[in-house]
């Protein structure tokens, strides 16, 4: 029998083992997309099947709704709610308590009876600092222990919003900026006129400002999608997305490197193709949905001007596009989750489909996220579908929560947050 001090020496040494084991593994989901900002997740030993009682660490009910993406920095996980008319960042932690909550800005709009309000947009995190914007251009900087740093109206900035339902971009953060994607406009024939802008994210103060001009009318002036980081191979340049084009910006003036249309048939065109989900980048591809009956482009990261008609970096298209679920990259597969459950699979290179199929018939406003070897699709009603991933079709799991969703998953330290209407919910196994 081992005495005390070995027995001591023994359980310390199987705890810095743990914590290493553990820490190879580990990762943030910082943002709205993850890590890398493309909706994968590199852990593993995550579960596949659950219920609203099976496999449930917590439950954490939350003041208020919102269908923004909780993001998570070590022990720290944001998430946003409308509480009355007031528009609130919440600080919980990995325990399944609420730290605090901070009222960043007021005046909720409800979308669509039930489709969602002004919590739409992702809070942003770096560990030390959160940004948090909301659907009406309220914007605010907080530190990790909820101590306000600075915060802006947009509208004051940038102009008045003239958008439908809200500007529900998300905001990227990189080496220490703020990038915004500002699309919307007047229901008319006049081109769209957006704003790109990328601010200091210590200060909130504007560095530059770019005037994005495209012929885009009606409501295609209306994005809701989000701006997008490509960072690959030493290549790296900011996307925004909307108004009928895709825009890629000199991260440090915001100047136009070049643009791609094509996502609405102009012998076709449709006044109503407002875009909602966002593109998608991996190393040496960028896929590009356009919304409802509309295309999705696959195209090389590498052109100049305007390449809407240059063969050369065009890899292939498809006559079927997401609509609201943003794309996913994975391996040598791309997925398309339908807003109504179909699940497309297509080749990374060729475009090929894999596959073809339907998965939970119900409204699908989250993307999907891969983890462990499994793609997982979230809709409406709050039903998880668990799709193996690859080229042959397999539903592993369905899983119901009973509490509508309409944000994405969120994977961190072996557990999956879900940010229901109702709740905060901690899945692991």
């Amino acid at each position: 029998m081992l005495n005390l001090p070995s027995r001591a020496h023994l359980l310390l040494a199987i705890a810095i083992c743990a914590t290493t084991v553990q820490s190879t593994w580990a990762e943030n989901w910082p943002n709205w997309r993850g890590p890398q900002n493309n909706g994968i997740s590199s852990e593993s030993n995550l579960p596949t099947h659950w219920s609203a009682t099976k496999n449930v660490a917590w439950k954490l009910d939350l003041p208020g709704s919102g269908g923004a993406t909780p993001v998570v920095h070590g022990k720290n996980i944001f998430l946003t709610a409308v509480v009355g008319q007031d528009l609130v960042l919440i600080c919980a932690d990995t325990d399944g308590k609420e730290h605090w909550r901070r009222t960043v800005g007021q005046g909720n709009k409800d979308v669509r009876g039930d489709e969602g309000n002004s919590a739409a947009n992702s809070p942003v995190t770096d560990g030390r600092h959160v940004w948090s914007m909301f659907a009406n251009g309220d914007i605010a900087c907080f530190t990790v222990d909820g101590d306000k740093v600075w915060a802006l109206d947009l509208q004051q900035e940038y102009g008045t919003f003239e958008i439908q339902f809200g500007m529900t971009s998300t905001p990227v953060l990189d080496d220490g900026r703020l990038y915004l994607q500002l699309i919307h406009g007047k229901w008319s024939d006049e081109p769209s006129v957006g704003t790109v802008a990328c601010l200091d994210a210590a200060s909130g103060k504007q560095i530059w400002k770019h005037i994005r001009k495209t012929d885009g009318v009606a409501e295609n002036k209306h994005s809701y999608a989000s701006p997008m980081m490509y960072d690959f191979a030493g290549h790296k340049f900011l996307l925004t997305h909307g108004a009928d084009f895709l825009i890629a910006h000199d991260i440090n003036t915001g100047k136009e490197i070049w643009r791609c249309g094509g996502l609405n048939i102009k012998s076709k065109y449709d006044n109503t193709l407002r875009f909602v989900a966002s593109p998608a980048c991996a190393e040496g591809i960028i896929v590009i949905p356009s919304a409802k009956r509309g295309p999705t482009l696959a195209i090389r990261p590498d052109g100049k001007g305007d390449i809407t008609n240059d063969k050369s970096v065009h890899l292939w298209s498809v006559d079927q596009t997401p609509d609201v679920p943003s794309p996913l990259i994975v391996g040598n597969e791309v997925y398309l989750c339908k807003q109504d459950g179909n699940l497309l699979c297509l080749d990374r290179k060729t475009g090929k489909e894999h596959y073809f199929e339907r998965t939970h018939r119900q409204r699908h406003r989250a993307s999907p996220v891969f983890a462990g070897g499994h793609i997982y699709l979230t809709a409406r009603d709050g039903r998880i579908t668990v799709v193996k991933a690859g080229t042959d079709f397999e539903i592993v799991a369905e899983n119901d929560l009973g509490d509508a969703i309409t944000a994405s998953p969120a994977v961190s330290n072996g557990t999956i947050y879900l940010r229901s209407f109702g709740a905060l919910w901690a899945i692991r196994n």
